[in-house]
This record gives C-alpha cells, sequence and structure tokens, in this order.
C-alpha cells in the first residue's frame, strides 16, 4: 500500500474534515492516468533534511524536532541518505534507520522500543511516531548526496531496474507508511561533483520518468537539483525541463556558492539571494539560478528556493567587507570551513549584509551565513516570484528553540504561527455553525469529541484554555494536550 493510500485511509477513518490536516502542494494524484506531476501550490512547501547520521556525534534525533517546536511548522521532512550502488536503492546506516533503540526518555512520544522480533526501531519508528503527533507531516526518504551520487551512473543505465528497486526500499512493508515518497539527491547528472558522470543530458529525465513511472500518482517524487547558473554551467548540463513533468517539486540547492575549497578566498557569501559587486562568479547566486530554471520553461511553484542552516568561513582574513584574502578554512565543530548557525550566531555574530544574506568579521575569521532577517528577506522574494515554497540543510543545525525555521515558515502562507489559514475564510475566527470556540459571550466552550473546530477557536481541557492550529473534527484521543499540531496553550 502506499503512503498516500494509506494517510488517506487513516484522515478518513479520523474524520477530518479540512483541507488544513493535508496542507501541502498538490500531488501528483490530481493527475491520474499520466506519469507526469502538476505544480506545487505556491508557497505551499516548507521542507527539512533530517540527517540520520546526526543520530551520532551530533546528539540531534527526531524528539529534538518535536521539542524545537519545529514540526508543527513544517509540511515535509526528507531523510537523508538512503545509498546507491550497483545500480540500486540501498539503505545508507541500517542501525541509525531502523535498529537503534530508543528508551522513553528519547523517544518522541516518552514510549520506549521494544525489542520484539520483527519491531521498528530507530529513525524509522520515531519518524513514525512524529507524524502519528503531527498528522500533516509527510516524510520523503530521500537518496545520493554528495557523498553518494557515484552510483547514479550505473542507475542512469537502466532507470526501470532501478526504480523498482527504490519502490521495494520505500514500500519495505516494515515501514511504508512512514515514507510519503522519494527524493533524488544527484550531484550532480552529467557533471561533476564529488566524482564526474558522463551519462549524457536526457539521463536524469529518463531517472525521473521512471521513477515517476513506477512510484505512481499517490506518492511524492521530488529532486534537489543544482543552483549552479553560470554559462554553460550545471543547470545546462542536464535536461531539467523535460523532467519537471515528473516531478513534485525541486530542491534547488541556491547555497554552497562559495567557501573555502577556495582556501585563498577571496571571502563571498555561500548564499547570496542576489549579485553584488566584486560578485567572484557570475551566475553564482540565488536569483540567477531560479530565472535561469523558469527561463528554461520549468514552472515557478516547482521550485523551492535552498537555505542552508550553516555557515562557511575563512580563517586568516583582515578585511570585513567581502573580496578578502584569507590563508584557509576556519575551524569548525566537526568539519574545517563550516560550523552550525546554532554555533556561529554567538561565536562570530552578523558585522554586516550583503546580497540578501549576512557575513560576520571576527578577529581573523571571516564567516557567512543566514540569520532569522536574512530568511525572512528570501522568503518574501519566495512569495514575490510564485516559487513552490523553501526547504533548509538541516535540522540540527538550527538552535534548540527552532528560530530559523520560525522565520521560514513565519514567511510563507499557510503556516499555524503566523494567523494564515486558508479554511477560514469567512474572517469569523472560527466560529461556525457546527464548530467550537465561544458561544457569543466569550464564554469559551469546553472541548468535546465530535466537534468541528476551525483553527482560532478556543476550548478549555482540564482548565486550560487552548487555541486551534488547524481545522479538524475532533476524536476521543485527540484532546488537546496530547495532539499539539491541533492545539497550543493559549
Amino acid at each position: 500500500m502506499s503512503r498516500k493510500r494509506w494517510r488517506l485511509l487513516a484522515l478518513a477513518a479520523a474524520g477530518l474534515t479540512t483541507a488544513g490536516m493535508l496542507a501541502g502542494p498538490v500531488s501528483a494524484s490530481e493527475n491520474e492516468g499520466t506519469a507526469s506531476a502538476p505544480s506545487a501550490s505556491a508557497a505551499g512547501v516548507r521542507l527539512g533534511y533530517f540527517v540520520n547520521w546526526g543520530v551520532y556525534q551530533r546528539n540531534y534525533h527526531v524528539k529534538n524536532i518535536h521539542t524545537s517546536g519545529s514540526a508543527e511548522k513544517l509540511t515535509h521532512i526528507n531523510y537523508a541518505f538512503g545509498n546507491v550502488t550497483n545500480g540500486q536503492c540501498q539503505i545508507g546506516d541500517a542501525y541509525a534507520d531502523y535498529d537503534k533503540f530508543y528508551d522513553a526518555a528519547s523517544s518522541v512520544d516518552g514510549q520506549p522500543d521494544t525489542w520484539d522480533q520483527g519491531a521498528l526501531r530507530g529513525n524509522f519508528n520515531q519518524l513514525r511516531k512524529l507524524k502519528q503527533m503531527y498528522p500533516h507531516l509527510k516524510i520523503l526518504y530521500s537518496f545520493g548526496g554528495w557523498t553518494w551520487s557515484s552510483g547514479f551512473g550505473e542507475a542512469a543505465k537502466n532507470p526501470e531496474a532501478f526504480a523498482e528497486s527504490c519502490y521495494r526500499l520505500v514500500e519495505d512493508p516494515r515501514w511504508a507508511d512512514v515514507f510519503d515518497g522519494i527524493d533524488i539527491d544527484w550531484e550532480y547528472p552529467n557533471a561533476c561533483g564529488d566524482t564526474c558522470d558522463d551519462s549524457g543530458p536526457e539521463a536524469f529525465a529518463n531517472l525521473m520518468r521512471a521513477l515517476r513511472n513506477r512510484f505512481g500518482p499517490d506518492n511524492l517524487v521530488t529532486a534537489a537539483i543544482t543552483a549552479d547558473a553560470s554559462p554553460g554551467g550545471k543547470i545546462d548540463a542536464a535536461d531539467y525541463a523535460a523532467a519537471a513533468q515528473y516531478v513534485d517539486w525541486y530542491n534547488v540547492m541556491t547555497y554552497d556558492f562559495f567557501g573555502a575549497w577556495e582556501a585563498q578566498g577571496p571571502t563571498a557569501p555561500h548564499s547570496p539571494l542576489t549579485s553584488y559587486d566584486g560578485i567572484p562568479t557570475q551566475g553564482f547566486n540565488s536569483d540567477a539560478a531560479i530565472q535561469k530554471l523558469k527561463g528554461k520553461g520549468i514552472p515557478a511553484d516547482k521550485l523551492l528556493l535552498g537555505i542552508g542552516f550553516y555557515g562557511r568561513g575563512w580563517t586568516g582574513v583582515s578585511q570585513s567587507a567581502p573580496g578578502g584574502s584569507a590563508s584557509g578554512p576556519a575551524p569548525g565543530t566537526y568539519e574545517q570551513g563550516i560550523e552550525d548557525y546554532k554555533v556561529l550566531k554567538t561565536k562570530c555574530p552578523p558585522t554586516g549584509q550583503v546580497a540578501g544574506t549576512a557575513y560576520a568579521h571576527c578577529g581573523q575569521e571571516w564567516w557567512s551565513y543566514d540569520t532569522p532577517q536574512t530568511i525572512a528577506g528570501k522568503m518574501d522574494y519566495v512569495r514575490d516570484q510564485g516559487l513552490g515554497g523553501a526547504f533548509f540543510w538541516e535540522l540540527s543545525g538550527d538552535t534548540a528553540n527552532g528560530e530559523l525555521i520560525a522565520a521560514l515558515a513565519g514567511g510563507l502562507p499557510g503556516n499555524p504561527g503566523n494567523g494564515d489559514d486558508d479554511d477560514d475564510d469567512d474572517g469569523d475566527g472560527g466560529d461556525g455553525d457546527n464548530g467550537g470556540g465561544d458561544d457569543g459571550d466569550g464564554t469559551v466552550q469546553a472541548w468535546q469529541p465530535g466537534t468541528t473546530y476551525k483553527a482560532g477557536d478556543k476550548v478549555t481541557y482540564d482548565g486550560v484554555t487552548y487555541v486551534c492550529l488547524q481545522g479538524h473534527t475532533a476524536l476521543t484521543g485527540w484532546e488537546p494536550p496530547n495532539v499539539p499540531a491541533l492545539w497550543q496553550r493559549a
């Protein structure tokens, strides 16, 4: 059974009566009988990557998505990464993915895993529980990435066999209810990343067509793609326009334009929104990538703008403004030249802005990264351009209270946190004829199962007042303190 069919059956059984609980882009299911996917709804997607290796040194777990308040602000999570070897999709880390034991204290729902034979554990089980807590969330299994993209060339030789292997893995009966689709992070088709690919300009479209045909209209099929808009650059190397009909959206990787792999500099922001005087390479900015992709005929609402929840930096820098010389990469917690936002915000606070992003010069170090303020500006751009939304790499780089996610989600429509709810068009605060809320004299009614609530309705439960975040029909077991995706304390 596909994840979407499973999800729709579950929601129907739960009595959900509003599109708000199914918020997000239009999926391929609206285009049954074809191998193509329609455009995503404008600015509807708020997607973050969760990396499976984060459970080790980074000590970032699915529970952190909940405790940070981020789960209620996201629409989608990409689980990274599965591997691509021998022309097939493969598990990336069996222990982290489905075997690691979570006790009650570390489990997202406070319930420990079991060692019963056949029981699912690890990140997959934690994600299953997260979806039960936040029914609006959709999760895609991402394959490839910078390190594991070398196998796509072999996969491209037999796209149908590759698609079959991916389908069998994503649809494995042990976790078929966890994933709502597949995401392909091929870095890069017919171009060079960590390794070089020479499979030809048509290979990517052939691969995505095979995936759409195998996964069908009831699953999401997406891809992370290059943002290199330089003349003859990576966007020109593959036929992304031909492949667009098969994907629900593209995650345009509008970050990592510049970094300390050029050890001597010049210093430059790794995620500029626009060009600027002195930019080291023309076409290396977010707007250039978006405009080039649109110019190739890809619908704007199939493009998501990428945000990095980290910075890139140099050391040996004396010049505060961009364009200075350096002696090498700045030290980082896990890797030279890169550091999480949550560290940089206090270690090296911003000292200036350029091209819609921030930079910081502290001592001999020079860093560039996005802040809540610059992300807000980039979300203005997303809306102005009619894009399908935004995504970021990756969840563990944010603060413990999710301040970057809050900025991203707050700048896009449909976010419960900014009061924008498309289900309540009558402007009455969500108090309909059959709904909850107050009874007209200011008295807040007690929560009752079977009642239809709209966003903004207030109820009391055990002496506490709650505000509804998303329209739904209440069921026993969905009491306000138990479902933070639907209710928050007033």
